[in-house]
């Protein structure tokens, strides 16, 4: 059974993305684009446009040319978007890296991805020179660091770059990273075709307009921030202001002083809106809407999120595989239904399988999610097994998601059958985390797996087996000098071993049932 939203089709124009998104620049010439949130910092989007054929320009004099991949490990700034967009202008690929990895998780996607060149910020200028080792060209830095190219050089007017000419539907111009539905990070190759054909599915969803203010809090190296808030935002026509990263006052504060009117934003920050006394502090009387994506969001929160701020909540439902937009609530008049991720976006088809056999299944019966659009992802780069995994001979995208439809073609995610952890919205691939505690000399085996957490929604918890004697909290800070913040092992328990399957597999779901058994008791 096919399941297709309540919204008509939408026309997906065959064009690069950039020239795309900033289709208004000029006739919005003196408008605010992008507003750094601490600083006040304004960029119209007549500033940015020529930010980004100058940029451009000097990137094309020094070599970076069609098809050269360019990676930028960076919190949001306005620079980002110049970044980016002056990359996809010369037909390049971006490969967006969260600033918090560790230098060794910085040089395993520049090296896989085959990145040239390395834009970062500062605070980011050691951890990211050591990794020149991995094939980096030239690093460039927003602002000054040493032995890193100044960013603002790019910025002097030598010259324009026009569009280069490309193919749509097979030129990548982005290259995030991704755990998929299982193992460890992998390149998502979204081409131009993607994320045009995404932006126009949202607005087929009638997410936003030009009248409104919209706050980017959410980390642009996230498909999240970086197509629905950046690339949807500009091609509306919106002014953004971009926060380097979530503090709940400097947030409140920005959303008050900049009167902002939609907010995307994931449950953790969701509850703090909904629960934290500081709150109280701050008007917001501007915020009509906030948008909530990337892992799911009950009723009773969602509710309490509306009385307190007295705005409306919508909870939409994609992957980084899906360019990321597959699923929305709808806008209004249309009925939402809380708890609910919404119904299918216009040019998406939708349907629920069974877990063993495959077959689609009917209205209220669980099973995997699949999708179909021209937002789905043209693959993992250079993993031909990992994307016959994901994408079946039909074009169906298998989200390792478990889920049900209703009989109004509204969806709600109630589990995973892949074995990603979310910690506030993140992927957290278990695979890497039992990597890394194996290589610990007293480790013997080990399982990682998802343990609740009221803020988080999910921190990882290891359960391992030991060959000499080891204090836990050894083992923890052993693997939190390893990964970035939001992949730390939050727990540990001991085990005399680890239950595997006759290949041996580690039956994951067997020890997340052990572990459901033993909270429900406490």
């Amino acid at each position: 059974m096919i399941i297709k939203g309540p919204y008509p089709e939408v026309s997906i124009p065959n064009t690069a993305l950039t020239p795309f998104v900033l289709h208004r620049a000029k006739e919005l010439a003196n408008k605010p684009a992008l507003i750094d949130g601490p600083t006040g910092r304004t960029l119209t989007y007549a500033q940015l446009a020529d930010s980004i054929s100058i940029v451009a320009h000097n990137l094309s004099q020094r070599g970076f040319k069609k098809g050269d991949v360019f990676g930028i490990l960076s919190p949001n700034c306005p620079e980002y978007a110049i970044a980016f967009h002056a990359i996809a202008t010369l037909g390049g690929i971006v490969t967006t890296i969260n600033p918090l990895y560790t230098k060794h998780e910085i040089a395993h996607q520049l090296k896989d991805s085959g990145a040239r060149f390395l834009v970062t910020v500062p605070a980011c200028a050691e951890k990211a020179g050591e990794v020149q080792k991995a094939g980096i060209e030239e690093l460039f830095v927003f602002g000054s660091a040493e032995g890193a190219t100044s960013f603002d050089s790019l910025l002097v007017d030598n010259g324009r770059a026009e569009q280069v000419e490309i193919d749509p539907l097979e030129d990548l111009v982005a290259l995030p990273y991704s755990s998929g539905t299982t193992g460890l990070p992998k390149g998502v190759m979204l081409t131009h075709h993607n994320l045009v054909a995404n932006i126009r599915q949202m607005e087929g969803l009638r997410y936003f307009s030009e009248a409104d203010t919209l706050i980017c809090v959410l980390p642009l190296f996230h498909i999240y921030g970086l197509v629905v808030v950046l690339n949807m935002g500009l091609y509306s026509g919106s002014t953004i202001v971009t926060m380097p990263r979530f503090d709940l006052e400097s947030f409140l504060k920005a959303v008050q002083d900049y009167e902002v009117t939609l907010a995307h934003l994931v449950p953790p920050i969701v509850l703090g809106l909904s629960k934290h006394p500081v709150v109280d502090n701050y008007k917001l009387p501007k915020l009509k809407t906030i948008f909530s994506g990337a892992a799911p969001l009950g009723e009773e929160l969602t509710r309490a999120c509306m009385e307190r701020i007295g705005c409306i909540i919508r909870q939409g439902y994609g992957m980084t595989e899906t360019s990321p937009v597959t699923h929305s609530s709808p806008a209004p008049p249309q009925v939402t239904k809380f708890g609910s991720v919404g119904v299918a976006a216009p040019n998406t088809e939708c349907k629920i399988i069974d877990l063993e056999t495959g077959e689609p299944l009917g209205p209220g019966q669980r099973g995997e999610v699949c999708v179909r659009g021209p937002q789905v992802m043209k693959g993992y780069l250079n993993r031909p097994d990992a994307t016959a995994e994901t994408i079946d001979p039909e074009g169906w995208l298998h989200t390792g998601d478990i889920g049900y439809a209703d009989e109004d073609g509204h969806f709600y995610i109630v589990d995973r059958a892949k074995e990603l952890i979310k910690y506030k919205g993140f992927q957290v691939p278990p695979a890497e985390l039992e990597a890394v505690l194996l290589s610990h000399p007293a480790v013997a085996d080990a399982a990682v797996i998802p343990y609740p957490d009221d803020e988080a929604g999910e921190v990882p918890k290891g359960i391992i087996v030991l060959r000499q004697p080891a204090e836990a909290e050894e083992i923890l800070q052993f693997v939190a000098e390893r990964v970035a913040p939001h992949k730390r092992i939050r727990y540990i328990e001991f085990a005399e071993k680890i239950p595997k399957s006759p290949s041996g597999k580690i039956l994951r779901r067997v020890l997340v049932e052990m572990e459901k058994g033993k909270l429900a008791a406490t």
